[in-house]
């Protein structure tokens, strides 16, 4: 799958861990075996979905900021949208900060 890598990353990963319920054990990138160190923010190449979403990257990989980035194609994206997690998964907003940090 071809995605574009976004400048946003950090502490991501814990987010994408906690809500793709996974380890982040390899990098997300197509014949990187790198342990990946943040979340990157990306977004699909397709019109009619231009979501960001988070991916473990190591951090080579995550310097290729705004640039096209094959990931595998089974990847889990998870939604960087702090209130489409709060719908997802029936948080409150007062406590959305409290349960993404843990």
């Amino acid at each position: 799958m071809k995605v574009k890598k976004l400048n946003g990353s950090g502490s991501w990963l814990a987010h994408w861990e906690k809500l793709s319920g996974q380890n982040a054990y390899m990098c997300f990138a197509t014949g990187c075996i790198n342990t990946p160190s943040v979340g990157a923010q990306v977004q699909k190449y397709n019109p009619a979905d231009q979501k960001v979403y988070v991916i473990p990257l190591c951090n080579d990989c995550n310097k290729k900021r705004e640039q096209d980035l094959d990931i595998w194609d089974a990847a889990t994206l998870v939604s960087a949208n702090a209130i489409e997690t709060i719908r997802t998964f029936a948080v409150t907003p007062r406590h959305f900060a409290h349960w993404a940090s843990e």
